[in-house]
């Protein structure tokens, strides 16, 4: 009994920064993108559209998505940038599955990747607001 203790202590304590770990972001030497969304046609023969969102920012890394559109409906969506971790690697392929099913940018947050997916949310509704916008100017 006198050995448990100490034993627990360090080993909760040996297990904090484990727990705390987070990858440092890797320096970009690519330049700074607009905070714009953009919208450009993918293909003059098949009628879709491209709409990039903007870079948004989070603490584990920068998000990008990439939205193509055949008329209104979403019919893919790619991750242009994401954070280099094994949590958010997992979970993108679920986002966008969502989103195809979705329609839309309400899409549930994935538990273990809160941060990536508000970043997701944050530039799939600014591409999908910047199609809205092409679409009502056109």
């Amino acid at each position: 009994m006198k050995r448990a203790l100490p034993v627990l202590v360090l080993s909760i304590a040996g297990l904090v920064p484990v727990w705390r770990y987070a990858p440092s972001p890797e320096a970009v030497t690519a330049p700074a993108a607009s905070s714009e969304a953009s919208v450009a046609p993918a293909a003059p023969s098949g009628g879709s559209t491209v709409a990039a969102g903007p870079v948004v920012g989070t603490e584990k890394g920068p998000v990008q998505v990439e939205v193509t559109f055949e008329e209104r409906r979403i019919t893919a969506v790619r991750m242009l940038q994401q954070p280099d971790h094994p949590q958010t690697t997992a979970v993108v392929p679920r986002l966008i599955e969502e989103t195809l099913d979705a329609q839309s940018a309400d899409v549930d947050t994935v538990s273990g990747a809160t941060i990536t997916s508000d970043g997701y949310r944050e530039s799939l509704q600014a591409a999908i607001d910047a199609q809205a916008a092409q679409g009502a100017g056109a």
